[in-house]
């Protein structure tokens, strides 16, 4: 009996040390095999040489784009006509004798462009360009048979890109761009221009005092009627069609949600368990859930515009579909773990079927119900954004559009920060209309009052 004792206790003890070092292994294992994965990605996804692609240049260049605003000066090298406006836009353009004070003309017929911190760029008569640069120098730049000639050594300094097609010289003072057809400067500022009022309203360059006490500035309207239509259709930067795009990318998140919802509540009694008996008819409802949830929204926008063709409605149809097979999934489940003794009270009292349900089953589930909603339709707002890029509609065209251009980047910014806000809104209203729907709204009556005097 002490032999068998003991080897059943050397017995135990090797398998609880086999068991020891196998969770050793594994404890080790785990991270090595992550460690391996990371220097696979590293490799397969050229980390090093993204790291050498990349343009820290550009990036600033885009950054400063995305919170200030560009005034080019441009002369035409084939008859040298020079044009001064607000990001390059042909509606911004500043009426001749009208040139901000940093640009003058020159009495021998250039034109003198003063930038900050001592910089200077000036358009000569004799078609040189010249780009005086405090402890540099003066880079000259001319156009010579079709091809941009200059004074750069070689290599360039790093601020400076030149080639016989193009020169760009990008410094904090402003940059400086030369093709054979053109020049460029441009000089940064500060600020969103025009973003209140078009160059061309009467209340541009206005002070707000003025505006709002001051005498009338149009004879035509009232300064504030003026000021607010001049606003809301500033023809750059579109606040009326910024307002209706925000406007129709909700409303295609608030309809494509809704909609779902209403065709999978139905569909959810028959595919919860316990709720429907026949089996093959539960199997075939959560197969469909499972395909239509199963494709992206993304793919069903894009097989969706080949049929209806572009447009909110496109986009609408493809929330629908895609969240019609999520809820689906979560009502059904969210049937399956109702309650059944509340039911059976109410069947207790003699209810018809109906009443059952409508007494003993709605009010468990539809606080439940009510909440993904909600959060669905949070998440169908921004996903919204990225449907309407692809169907145009929303703010997502408008989006799409201002990147494109590559020049617009502040603009890119309104949108991304008015999208932002947009969330930020809705997130507070659902969440504080589903804390009313799930706990209820505060009982009045029951609050203390203050007694009489």
């Amino acid at each position: 009996m002490t032999a068998l004792s003991a080897a059943a206790g050397a017995d135990l003890e090797g398998r609880v040390l086999r068991g020891f070092r196998r969770r050793r292994l594994v404890a080790l294992s785990v991270p090595v095999l992550l460690l391996l994965y990371l220097a696979y990605v590293f490799v397969a996804f050229d980390v090093m040489g993204l790291s050498q692609r990349a343009r820290l240049d550009n990036a600033a260049i885009l950054v400063r784009d995305s919170w200030s605003h560009k005034v080019h000066v441009t002369q035409d090298l084939r008859n040298a006509a020079v044009s001064v406006s607000i990001e390059g836009n042909r509606r911004s353009t500043y009426r001749e004798g009208a040139w901000p004070g940093w640009v003058r003309p020159l009495p021998d017929g250039g034109t003198l462009v003063e930038l900050p911190d001592g910089h200077a760029v000036t358009f000569a008569a004799d078609g040189a360009i010249r780009f005086a640069i405090p402890d540099w120098g003066v880079l000259e730049a001319r156009v010579v048979e079709g091809e941009v000639v200059t004074n750069l050594p070689d290599p360039p300094p790093s601020w400076a890109n030149a080639s016989p097609s193009r020169l760009a010289v990008t410094l904090p003072a402003g940059r400086l761009t030369v093709t054979a057809g053109r020049a460029e400067v441009f000089r940064y500022f500060p600020g969103w221009e025009m973003f209140f009022f078009h160059i061309d309203s009467p209340y541009h360059g206005r002070p707000a005092a003025e505006i709002l006490w001051g005498g009338r500035i149009d004879p035509a309207r009232p300064n504030l009627a003026g000021a607010w239509r001049d606003f809301w259709t500033n023809p750059i930067w579109r606040h009326a069609d910024v307002a209706w795009a925000i406007w129709e990318t909700v409303l295609m998140a608030f309809l494509g949600t809704v909609g779902a919802a209403a065709v999978a509540l139905p569909l959810a009694f028959a595919a919860a368990r316990g709720v429907n008996p026949l089996g093959p008819v539960r199997f075939l409802v959560r197969r469909v859930f499972d395909f239509v949830r199963g494709v992206d929204a993304l793919i069903w926008t894009i097989a969706l515009s080949r049929a209806f063709g572009p447009g909110p409605l496109t986009g609408t149809l493809a929330i629908l579909v895609t969240d019609s097979g999520t809820f689906g999934k979560l009502f059904s489940e969210a049937l399956e773990n109702m309650d059944r003794k509340q039911v059976e009270g109410v069947a207790s009292t003699g209810a018809s079927p109906a009443m059952q349900w409508r007494w003993g089953v709605i009010p468990q589930v539809f606080p439940v119900l009510a909440s993904q909603v909600l959060y669905l339709f949070e998440s169908n707002v921004r996903s919204s954004t990225i449907i309407g890029a692809i169907v145009g509609g929303g703010i997502g065209l408008l989006l799409t559009q201002a990147i494109q251009t590559q020049g617009d980047w502040e603009k890119v910014t309104y949108y991304i920060v008015l999208i932002v806000v947009m969330v930020f809104a809705l997130d507070a209203a659902s969440g504080w209309l589903r804390a009313r729907i799930i706990h209820g709204a505060p009982d009045r009556a029951a609050r203390p009052r203050r007694p009489a005097a």
